[in-house]
């Protein structure tokens, strides 16, 4: 028996609907004498990672603890993250296009992504407010995707069941995850399968 169309999208920012250019975060490092991927490597270590994206602490504090693990003197290190957190990526004009195809059609946009307290103001910054329906937030939930928790609490804040559903993402591990909790799902890698995905969404 064939899998209904979905009614509604679920859609990541960070590597889907925002992306960022690289520029920013090395002019950093090289004025701050770090080494090439020291910012980055650093805030995604589990160990603080994880509480910033479930909600258990706040971005500012997550951004405390970055700097406290950079080689740097405090000061210095504050420096350099304060000077890669002032450049909060830009919305991919392609990716915002579909959104908002999807949302002249009638269908329901659900942003879904792991986030700090930041989200709001970044969306804000971006013009990104109100090109969605409805904003899930991990950091807002307590719970962070791949987790089947999010998914059922994504489900329930735009609408839908999750087979009504398809959720786009580019992490390999929140596709699987959302698979497993019954949504149709599709990992991004660019937009060379948007006409598959408005098939999937019965636009084409």
């Amino acid at each position: 028996m064939p899998r209904e169309r979905a009614q509604a999208l679920l859609i990541d920012l960070d590597g889907v609907l925002r992306r960022w250019d690289p520029a920013p975060m090395i002019a950093a490092e090289v004025d701050n004498g770090l080494p090439p991927a020291a910012l980055l490597e650093t805030a995604m270590s589990w160990d603080i990672y994880r509480p910033a994206m479930a909600g258990e602490i706040t971005d500012a504090e997550w951004m405390e603890l970055v700097a406290s693990r950079l080689p740097l003197d405090i000061d210095a290190a504050r420096a350099a993250v304060a000077q890669w957190q002032a450049y909060r990526g830009e919305p991919d004009p392609d990716v915002l296009a579909f959104v908002r195809e999807v949302r002249a059609a009638g269908r329901k946009v659900g942003l879904a992504t792991n986030a700090t307290d930041r989200l709001r103001g970044d969306l804000d910054a971006l013009g990104l407010a109100d090109e969605v329906d409805v904003v899930i937030s991990s950091w807002e939930l307590k719970v962070h995707k791949p987790a089947p928790e999010f998914f059922e609490k994504a489900c329930l804040a735009i609408g839908y069941e999750p087979k009504r559903l398809l959720f786009i993402d580019d992490d390999d591990r929140a596709v699987r995850g959302a698979r497993v909790a019954g949504l149709s799902a599709y990992r991004w890698t660019g937009t060379q399968h948007l006409d598959y995905l408005r098939k999937a969404l019965d636009l084409a």
